[in-house]
């Protein structure tokens, strides 16, 4: 690992920022670690824009962390602005800035939009923030939102869908059910294993949506028969 020096001030600062895009990730990620370890709000566009195209999983965490050692009142307008970015990337990293920060007047920024991106990696943040940000007596209106994303996307988005209802707690439930009426099967299976792992969390994901499948295909009724005929 490349040793950076951090005694020397304005030149060791561009050395830092310089360092946040070096090639080797092991250098990206000591640069973050050292800006974090050392905040100054100088450093926040360095940052921000590091988090837009940093392709290391490891980098994006330590740079997130970094942020979250800024004064609150310095970041948390700088994320406002990234939600609105054309990159994807910097959308979904603002968002997770977001859900460390935790400030919930952050709230009001988790968009429809955004919670139906067309990226499922941003909308998949967007749903984890909200559920961390949304107010009590606004929950139900977030429940209603995330059903209409059932379905959606491979197993990795549909099981973060699913732990986001899951989350939400009893408030799901109604929406849930009438979601797993739906004449689409995936939105019904979906839903359908939702609920199975609101009533227990313990159940694994993929066990869960089988059982959710073989309801839709053979009908709720069918579905209690063969299981009492099995027992």
């Amino acid at each position: 690992m490349v040793s950076i020096n951090t005694t020397d001030g304005t030149s060791q600062n561009a050395r830092l920022v310089d360092a946040l895009s070096a090639v080797d990730s092991s250098v990206r990620l000591q640069a973050a670690l050292v800006v974090g370890s050392n905040p100054e709000v100088g450093f926040l566009e360095a940052l921000v824009e590091r988090c837009a195209v940093e392709p290391d999983f490891f980098v994006r965490d330590m740079l997130t962390w970094a942020l979250t050692r800024l004064p609150p009142e310095i970041t948390l307008p700088r994320m406002r602005r990234e939600l609105d970015s054309e990159r994807a990337r910097a959308r979904s990293q603002a968002l997770h800035t977001l859900s460390k920060i935790g400030d919930r007047s952050a709230w009001a920024w988790i968009t429809r939009d955004l919670l139906r991106d067309a990226e499922d990696e941003v909308a998949r943040t967007a749903w984890r923030v909200a559920v961390v940000l949304v107010p009590e007596d606004e929950k139900k209106g977030l429940v209603d939102e995330l059903v209409t994303q059932l379905g959606r996307g491979d197993r990795s988005t549909q099981l973060s869908l699913s732990r986001a209802l899951v989350d939400l707690g009893d408030v799901s439930e109604l929406a849930l059910a009438r979601a797993a009426a739906s004449s689409d099967p995936a939105v019904a299976a979906h839903a359908g294993a939702t609920e199975v792992l609101r009533r227990n969390p313990e159940t694994g994901f993929d066990a869960a949506v089988d059982e959710a499948k073989r309801v839709v295909a053979l009908g709720p009724e069918r579905a209690a028969t063969a299981e009492t005929a099995e027992c």
